[in-house]
């Protein structure tokens, strides 16, 4: 089964737990804390495989969650960090954040890899708190939580060239004639329900990558057809090779059909149109082909190449043609620096660490930071609870509570916690 698009969340590994522990030992006086610290969690990380070509391995999965890093333990003994979870997807990957819609990377070669999700760090044992001021501090960290998105995952074909076309103007009989291809042929629409990829050669040993891109018809840049599927293949390709039957036998005009493909790929995505783009005048050998291609060529000004897929003429002349047209074309990235750098500024832009709104006679404290605070604070002993209030204070949180109108006994929810005002 083909796939190209999967939605899937991730959610890597939470930190280990620091370790409260003191040396008790019969020779050693003051012993003092001795509480190691965590490990670090699991990292997400998707790397290339070239032996994938489809997103079938991640299409039933719900969720890839990773590991938590292990605990520390006393002796300060610091607790091992989890394993990453090595997630391979096929060369041509686009991995997208689906919340944010910002472009977390192409993954367009070999070697490439990228952490999708970052494990949380392992919390500080008490060790890590002591201070001149606080030799035996009585409290340590839970682990930092892991990041967890939701992505969507497309595979867009690495080719040089994408064979467009209505139904049945013989793409799939053109891509098994110039390469070693075998997609199914029939004589009714929709033949093809996946893009077939086919390396041409040309008699002077250049190559490239060619793909037969399926289920264009007109409304396809809105769904119908199988041509919302298979459109985004199109964006990698550095010459559009335009197949036309030229014979009219469908009872349709040709450059109509010419006028249909092209509206169809502005609507997808405008720069489509900026490609270098030929046209495969196919179907030459049948009846009334020659009357309509001299009426087509009053009306196009791109270059025309008459075959016929079914005789194997004129396909030779079109592969070497193509080969010297890439020799030409730069193979520029489909994405500028630009739209990963929108990334970058999302991701460390400076935020407001919590928002305070009053839901009933209840004060909620929202934000990232108070939340992961929170989440990593052990409240077993008097000394974590007053730490953690120490730092709310030194936030501006109790003062905004007062500002707002909160009393002594009010109550205060961070997350799913109610807490008393004091």
């Amino acid at each position: 089964m083909f796939v190209d698009e999967v939605i899937i969340k991730v959610e890597a590994g939470n930190g280990g737990d620091g370790c409260l522990a003191f040396r008790r030992e019969k020779y050693i006086p003051m012993g003092g804390p001795y509480g190691g610290n965590g490990g670090k969690g699991s990292d997400i990380k998707f790397v290339v495989d070239l032996g994938l070509h489809t997103l079938i391995d991640l299409r039933y999965m719900k969720k890839i969650k990773g590991e938590k890093g292990e605990n520390g333990r006393g002796k300060n003994q610091d607790g091992a960090n989890a394993k990453d979870i090595i997630v391979k997807v096929p060369l041509g990957t686009v991995i997208t954040d689906n919340d944010t819609g910002l472009i977390l990377a192409d993954l367009k070669h070999e070697n490439d890899e990228v952490v999708v999700a970052y494990g949380g760090r392992g919390g500080r044992g008490n060790t890590a708190f002591k201070t001149q001021n606080n030799p035996a501090p009585n409290f340590a960290e839970n682990g930092e939580p892991g990041e967890d998105r939701t992505l969507k995952v497309e595979l867009k074909l690495l080719a040089d060239v994408g064979l467009v076309g209505l139904p049945s103007v013989g793409k799939s009989t053109i891509i098994s004639c110039v390469s070693k291809a075998k997609p199914k042929i029939a004589a009714y629409h929709f033949t093809t329900l996946t893009p077939n990829l086919g390396v041409c050669r040309t008699k002077d040993g250049r190559s490239f990558v060619m793909a037969d891109l399926p289920g264009l018809i007109e409304g396809a840049s809105r769904g119908e057809g199988l041509g919302d599927r298979f459109l985004r293949h199109i964006e990698r390709t550095r010459i559009i090779a335009h197949v036309i039957d030229m014979s009219g036998y469908e009872g349709r005009n040709p450059y109509d059909d010419y006028v249909t493909i092209n509206k169809e790929l502005e609507n997808f995505n405008k720069k489509l149109l900026n490609k270098p783009q030929i046209i495969i005048a196919n179907k030459m050998d049948m009846e009334g082909a020659k009357n309509n291609l001299k009426e087509f060529k009053k009306k196009v000004k791109d270059p025309i190449y008459e075959v016929s897929a079914i005789t194997n003429s004129g396909l030779e002349e079109v592969v070497t043609h193509l080969a010297e047209m890439l020799d030409n074309i730069p193979n520029t990235p489909l994405y500028d620096e630009e739209t990963f750098e929108s990334h970058v500024l999302y991701k460390f832009k400076k935020e407001e660490p919590y928002t305070i709104e009053k839901d009933g006679n209840d004060f909620v404290i929202k934000g990232e930071e108070v939340e992961k605070l929170f989440r990593m604070t052990k409240f077993n002993t008097e000394d974590a609870i007053q730490r953690f209030a120490n730092k709310l204070r030194k936030m501006g949180i109790d003062d905004k509570l007062i500002a707002m109108g909160c009393k002594e006994g009010d109550m205060v929810r961070i997350l799913d916690y109610y807490f008393e005002f004091k």
